[in-house]
């Protein structure tokens, strides 16, 4: 199972097993059952994971109204980064939406890889490029896009996971519209 980690790892960099031994013996298989939290709101996050089954919800929660920004879903880290890395409570809460098998380690453990490895500190430099681009496509989709144009930016990406796996009213939730809204714009799609 710890094999899966070290794959996705080795997508940003190789990892030769003298660094993979490093992490090896931090590794821990956790499960979630359906509704349960890896992280919460106002709770400092100190813990990494990696999805292996199932599927996670991260959201914000503004006056009482939960606000979905990203899902998770099998081969994905997961964590509240920010949170790990300045050591402060978490402004958001990361959901199973399913019963949920993890692979986790201490952030704290990585950070003191980077100081180990090279080839450590190159895959923390690239998995932050790689967040820094992912919340900059979303953040400029929020903002640039309308409503019908975010769905169907949806549709054509490489993220067919949420459309199929995820209910209705949560991708409304996560394109920033109403169940209602959804609805009449894939209406509107599903007759061009």
């Amino acid at each position: 199972m710890f094999d899966l980690l070290r794959n996705y790892i080795e997508r940003f960099t190789s990892l030769p097993d003298e660094d993979w031994q490093l992490l090896l013996p931090h590794l821990l298989r956790k499960d979630l059952t359906k509704g349960a939290c890896f992280s919460r709101e106002g709770k400092i996050c100190k813990e990494i994971g990696f999805v292996v089954s199932g599927n996670m919800r991260h959201y914000y929660t503004k006056d009482g109204e939960e606000r979905t920004t990203y899902f998770y879903f099998e081969n994905s880290m997961v964590t509240d980064y920010i949170s790990c890395i300045l050591g402060k409570p978490g402004s958001l809460t990361i959901e199973a939406m399913s019963d949920t098998s993890l692979i986790v380690f201490p952030y704290a453990i990585l950070k003191s890889l980077y100081n180990q490895s090279h080839a450590w500190e190159r895959f923390g430099r690239l998995l932050s490029e790689y967040l820094a681009a992912g919340l900059e496509e979303r953040m400029t989709g929020l903002l640039m896009l309308n409503a019908e144009e975010r769905y169907a930016q949806l549709l054509n990406s490489n993220r067919q996971k949420i459309i199929e796996r995820i209910p209705q009213h949560l991708i409304a939730n996560y394109l920033g519209i109403t169940p209602v809204s959804l609805s009449r714009i894939r209406k509107r799609i599903s007759k061009k």
